[in-house]
């Protein structure tokens, strides 16, 4: 993403906003007919992990696979076969174009060349990915429905499919967001609690690097007393609020002079994330199945001081820096788009490239609440995420705000990812 040190750049997806078990799987949700459901799109067993000749070695897969078959050609009468979202006076084909034209801007950089001189997958080259964009942009300025232009790349892209987590691509989808909350520049009895700058010398610090619990103590208020001192850049009022914006690595802030600002990551330590919300699952305080971010906030509004309990738990530690404004950006050094930019694991899919998503996602309804539906989605690849590991995990943008958070609280579910790529 674009918020970054002076030459290093950095991600907004820091770990999934997911502390919770999936929900009901993309593939037992019943479609119009048995031959619209996704299992029908499931990679043969043949693509699973092999073994070698003694068997005694497992040999990993490639990560993206060539496919003969287009899922949106899966059921014609289903219309979560089409990106419906582009088209109609609601849609957002200007947002799908504006983030092609951020992922060329990056494929023109020294950057993306020393990305792709790295890459893995010889066939899926920088050029060919740059190449394919131009050609969807061109065919999405000439499609007038969903229809049109799902024949148009059936005719002229071979689609890459994302081995998922079980060798037959199942990808488990979760969501981020940018957060948006109260803040002041200067400690008050109201706003106690401080996110912090990188620190200076934090190249010089001996490993392993100080825990979350060692930096601010248990009550998150006593980074004061040591390395932290002095590094402090706003201070909220509820702990949890920085906490969050640690995990969504990104921020707005409303702040009490009546300005607003942005905040954006510089760094952290050398610590995994942990899931909270796993921790709190084990301690038998939520139910095994079905916990949402909704059901964890839920739990510390009763229980504040469980905060306390659990925030320490987490050794993960996130710095960062003030962006004056600045969109929420991605790990190619681009502005993220709502709905349209996605993190992966890129040690293993292509920076910037164009994808295609075939998930469970939640919008709100009419009736101000969540509604799940299976739908497909041309998205952006533009960031990456400490948490969102392997092929298997795909983390989608919701945007900025209190309706953002909502969708991402609630986004968890398997489903299935490719790569259009213009036939060679």
């Amino acid at each position: 993403m674009k918020h970054k040190l002076p030459t290093v750049i950095f991600s907004l997806s820091v770990a999934p906003l997911i502390f919770f078990t999936p929900l009901q799987p993309l593939g037992y949700l019943a479609l119009s007919r048995p031959e619209c459901r996704v299992q029908k799109w499931y990679l043969p067993t043949s693509s699973s992990p092999q073994t070698t000749k003694d068997k005694s070695k497992p040999t990993s897969p490639p990560p993206l696979v060539p496919i003969a078959k287009a899922p949106f050609t899966c059921c014609e009468v289903d219309n979560s076969c089409k990106d419906q979202q582009i088209f109609g006076e609601d849609g957002d084909k200007k947002a799908l174009l504006t983030a092609i034209d951020r992922s060329l801007q990056y494929l023109q950089t020294p950057r993306a060349v020393r990305a792709y001189q790295k890459y893995k997958i010889p066939e899926i080259s920088r050029d060919r990915v740059k190449k394919s964009l131009t050609r969807f942009r061109q065919i999405l300025l000439q499609s007038k429905s969903a229809q049109e232009l799902n024949a148009a790349i059936a005719k002229e892209f071979v689609l890459y499919q994302s081995v998922g987590h079980n060798g037959r691509g199942s990808v488990l989808f979760t969501s981020y967001y940018e957060p948006i909350y109260a803040a002041s520049r200067v400690p008050t009895a109201e706003y106690r609690y401080p996110m912090y700058r990188l620190p200076p010398d934090i190249k010089s610090w001996r490993r392993p690097h100080p825990t979350r619990l060692e930096l601010e103590g248990a009550d998150g208020l006593q980074g004061s007393q040591g390395k932290l001192k002095g590094l402090e850049l706003f201070w909220f009022r509820d702990r949890l609020e920085p906490y969050m914006i640690q995990i969504q690595g990104s921020g707005r802030l409303q702040l009490t002079d009546g300005t607003q600002t942005t905040v954006g990551y510089a760094g952290n330590v050398a610590h995994n994330y942990k899931s909270i919300g796993r921790e709190m699952i084990q301690d038998g305080v939520l139910p095994k199945q079905g916990v949402t971010m909704p059901t964890i906030l839920d739990y510390f509004q009763k229980n504040p001081q469980a905060l306390n309990i659990y925030i320490p738990r987490d050794p993960s530690f996130v710095f960062f820096r003030e962006t004056y404004g600045s969109p929420a950006g991605g790990s190619i050094a681009v502005s993220l788009t709502k709905d349209r930019s996605i993190a992966t694991d890129k040690s293993l899919m292509p920076p910037g490239a164009l994808a295609l998503i075939r998930a469970y996602l939640p919008f709100p309804n009419g009736e101000g609440k969540m509604e799940h539906r299976i739908v497909s989605r041309y998205v952006l690849d533009q960031d990456a995420g400490g948490a969102i590991k392997g092929a298997g995990r795909v983390d989608y943008f919701t945007g900025s705000g209190k309706v953002a958070g909502e969708r991402a609280g609630v986004t968890v579910g398997e489903g299935q990812f490719y790569y259009p790529l213009l036939k060679q």
